[in-house]
């Protein structure tokens, strides 16, 4: 959750401005709480995709128009093995995928966040520490991770950034300077 106010609220979000779909199953499997899965998307809002070809229906598509969505489908996965050569990287992939979309956070903060995470003993769930491990046999070095990491990230950031000037997309959050994540 981003936001440009503290959010203490730990629920659903009902009336989403951005929907982040990391697994294509979400769409093609039906595996999401409410569907479509974009119900409840406010106007003018964002749809990041991660597939390596169009799930959305004419209807969705005529849905989402209505709604002014912007909608970006990338394979986010491939983007990461590319980068970072391993799937692994693939959240930081659409990380930056969305700060760039977003225009709200700069590469000098989405790296510190990054750096910060993998320097620090931060551990968010006994999941995470156990995704770690798994990361971490995976590189040699701590730093060659984070390098990784940066890296895949901030070539998300800077296609997105692209795309979003092109599609028009404006800046979702009211006041960018007050990003809190």
């Amino acid at each position: 959750r981003i936001g440009t106010v503290p959010i203490y609220d730990r629920g659903e979000v009902i009336y989403p401005d951005i929907v982040m779909v990391y697994h294509p199953q979400v769409i093609t499997m039906g595996k999401s709480y409410t569907m479509p899965f974009y119900s409840g998307i406010k106007d003018n809002g964002l749809l990041i995709i991660n597939s390596d070809h169009d799930l959305l229906t004419e209807e969705d598509y005529r849905v989402l128009g209505e709604k002014n969505v912007k909608v970006l489908t990338k394979d986010f996965t491939q983007f990461a093995i590319d980068i970072a050569g391993t799937e692994l990287a693939t959240n930081m992939a659409m990380l930056g995928a969305l700060f760039g979309a977003l225009g709200t956070v700069s590469k000098p903060a989405i790296e510190e966040g990054i750096k910060d995470r993998f320097l620090k003993k931060y551990t968010a769930s006994g999941g995470t520490a156990t995704l770690d491990s798994v990361i971490e046999k995976k590189f040699k070095k701590k730093m060659d991770l984070i390098q990784k990491n940066l890296e895949t990230a901030s070539a998300a950031f800077d296609l997105t950034a692209e795309w979003a000037k092109e599609v028009g997309l404006g800046q979702m959050l009211e006041d960018p300077s007050a990003v809190v994540a």
